[in-house]
């Protein structure tokens, strides 16, 4: 052991998208080596890929899907290795991109002033066209099953009344492919993190029509997932890397460094993208990724709540588990707090908050004894998620979305947070 580090020399998975930074600038700006670590970063082509490497301990960790460590817990991924997460990577930076010959048709039935309520209701009347016609159902593709931008597709077509599961067609597809299969007219849309909806506008062959900052503001994306097992037996190597990652996402919150940001990811070819699309990507903007800002980084586990419900909802899990159980056992809050005093970072006090009728100027009380303010977190649908009652919620959902069939799901003996 050295420096108290179970092991010093770790591997870390990535996506070639540009919310992955925090580990460039981590590796590139000295933070990891600063907590006594030699870190490798392999560049994956898809989720699948990463996860599986990952259970097969190839890798030490990475970039996940803020889902997935919760889906390999419970069992749902095909895997079953259990997963946690210390810390979240970024929020926001999803959109869905329509392909220019359906936002054409959507273009008809849109306001001048269009926003993603009214591009979903827009949709909704071409569907609507196209089943008179006899012309087959649109295909929207998403990156992972357990993914926040397949919940946030989904959570789209919802709000007008579109069945996600016969009135479009759904398909996953790797983020760097999404483009080039929108332009060959394979698919029809797609839900994706940057920059691959700012290449396709770029290049001309899509539009974007909504923004996760439009359908749940200030939502969790990215998390840095490990196995349940690894954590178990590195407890000072976890700490250490959370700490890192938060200094980094500290560093990359300042408006100055998010071009210098992006000038890391050109020179080191992680993404395979125009270099406009990168910058364009990672500017500092309203509505845009947030890597620090409004705690960020802490792993809320009402998140971790409202992800399960997603997967009870969406027939991906038929027997609720113990909400507040797997929130405590994949969420670890107490890690992150424990990297956070290292690196001088305020903390949440709580560990669960209420999404939906926060706005912007809210604060929760710190450990510190002072606050901080947190971001909004409007959802397109109107919504008010508590998580003291999550059954609550999902019962809402199904009243509320009438075209949508709902699982029939199991409630025994549920214990919520």
């Amino acid at each position: 052991m050295i420096n108290g580090l179970e092991k010093c020399r770790i591997r870390l998975g990535m996506l070639p998208l540009v919310d992955a930074a925090p580990l460039l600038v981590a590796r590139s700006y000295g933070f990891f080596a600063k907590h006594g670590l030699e870190v490798e970063l392999s560049v994956e082509r898809a989720w699948a890929a990463l996860r599986d490497k990952v259970a097969a301990g190839v890798l030490d960790g990475g970039q996940m899907l803020a889902p997935m460590p919760i889906a390999a817990t419970l069992g749902l991924d095909g895997f079953a290795v259990p997963m946690v997460t210390a810390m979240v990577m970024s929020l926001n930076g999803n959109s869905i991109t329509v392909s220019k010959h359906l936002h054409a048709r959507m273009s008809r039935h849109l306001p001048d002033v269009a926003d993603a309520g009214a591009a979903a209701i827009a949709l909704a009347r071409v569907i609507e066209e196209q089943r008179a016609s006899g012309e087959r159902r649109p295909v929207f593709a998403h990156v992972f099953p357990f993914s926040a931008h397949h919940y946030e597709l989904r959570m789209w077509l919802a709000s007008a009344d579109i069945d996600p599961d016969n009135d479009v067609q759904l398909c996953v597809v790797p983020p760097s492919q999404m483009v080039s299969e929108l332009e060959s007219g394979r698919i029809d849309g797609y839900c994706v993190g940057e920059p691959w909806n700012e290449v396709a506008l770029q290049r001309g062959v899509g539009v974007a029509v909504a923004s996760k900052h439009e359908i749940w503001n200030n939502s969790p994306e990215k998390v840095l997932g490990v196995t349940r097992e690894w954590a178990h037996e590195h407890p000072n190597t976890h700490r250490a890397m959370v700490a890192a990652m938060i200094e980094a996402a500290r560093w990359l919150d300042q408006p100055e460094n998010r071009l210098e940001a992006a000038a890391l990811m050109v020179r080191d070819s992680v993404v395979n993208a125009p270099a406009a699309s990168i910058v364009a990507s990672l500017r500092m903007r309203t509505g845009g990724i947030v890597f620090h800002r409004g705690a960020a980084t802490y792993p809320w586990r009402s998140h971790a709540v409202w992800f399960i419900l997603q997967m009870l909802r969406w027939k991906q899990c038929w027997m609720a588990p113990n909400f507040a159980d797997v929130a405590s056992d994949v969420y670890r809050c107490e890690t992150y707090r424990e990297a956070a005093a290292l690196v001088g970072e305020p903390c949440p006090r709580a560990e669960y908050k209420s999404e939906g009728a926060r706005h912007i100027g809210s604060s929760t009380p710190s450990t510190d004894g002072g606050s901080i303010m947190l971001g909004s977190d409007a959802m397109l649908d109107g919504s008010i998620f508590d998580a003291a009652d999550p059954l609550g919620w999902l019962q809402l959902q199904r009243h509320g979305h009438p075209a949508v069939e709902f699982a029939s799901l199991e409630f025994a003996n549920v214990r919520q947070p």
